[in-house]
């Protein structure tokens, strides 16, 4: 039976980190979202940092035309082996091999693109209207309303920009989905509930 395979692309303050754990937690499968970074490291011997610097932005950020990643990252011996894309196909690698030995939810780095020739996976992006979003953001970093706008607005045109530079999509495209939930109108509960609803139907 194929692994059960689920990513989780999010607006910034949508809750889509909490959906997604708590979705891998009523499945009984793994979670992936910030230590994808860590075992990226320790598979590639470079140092964790530097793939945190490249983390879910690109330098250049909306200016920077797209360059769709390569399957095969380049051998440590190649000048270009900590260059920001290489980092991304590296980093691309551990979600293939994650993938291939177990069912998990994957939040983020662009995991719905370079998964997607998988028949059994399923592929959402959880978003929330801008004041669900502010009032989140403000609720759990203590921020004031105007900071929590500005860092909301900051991280989406990163992640916007991130998705299309490797991907050549629009991260904020339907199209690019097979679940949009809006956590604002529905809370989490109910995108884990319509999230393995949606999971369910495909199986049968």
């Amino acid at each position: 039976m194929a692994n059960k395979v689920i990513t989780i692309a999010r607006g910034y303050g949508s809750g889509g980190k909490t959906v997604g754990k708590r979705l891998a937690e009523k499945l009984g499968i793994a979670y992936y979202d910030h230590d994808l970074i860590r075992l990226a490291s320790e598979e590639s011997g470079i140092h964790e940092s530097l793939f945190g610097q490249a983390d879910e932005r690109v330098k250049g950020g909306l200016f920077k035309k797209s360059n769709p990643y390569r399957e095969n990252p380049l051998p440590p011996d190649s000048d270009e082996f900590v260059s920001d894309e290489n980092l991304f196909a590296l980093q691309a690698q551990t979600i293939r091999r994650l993938a291939d030995e177990q069912s998990c939810v994957i939040v983020g780095r662009c995991a719905d693109f370079v998964l997607k020739d998988r028949p059994e996976l399923v592929r959402v992006f959880i978003h929330a209207d801008r004041e669900a979003c502010i009032r989140n953001i403000m609720d759990m970093y203590g921020v004031s309303e105007k900071e929590a706008e500005k860092t909301m607005e900051k991280t989406n045109r990163a992640r916007s920009a991130y998705y299309r530079y490797y991907t050549g999509h629009e991260w904020d495209n339907a199209c690019n989905y097979d679940l949009c939930l809006d956590s604002s109108r529905l809370g989490y509960d109910k995108c884990v509930e319509i999230i393995e609803g949606y999971l369910e139907i495909r199986n049968r």
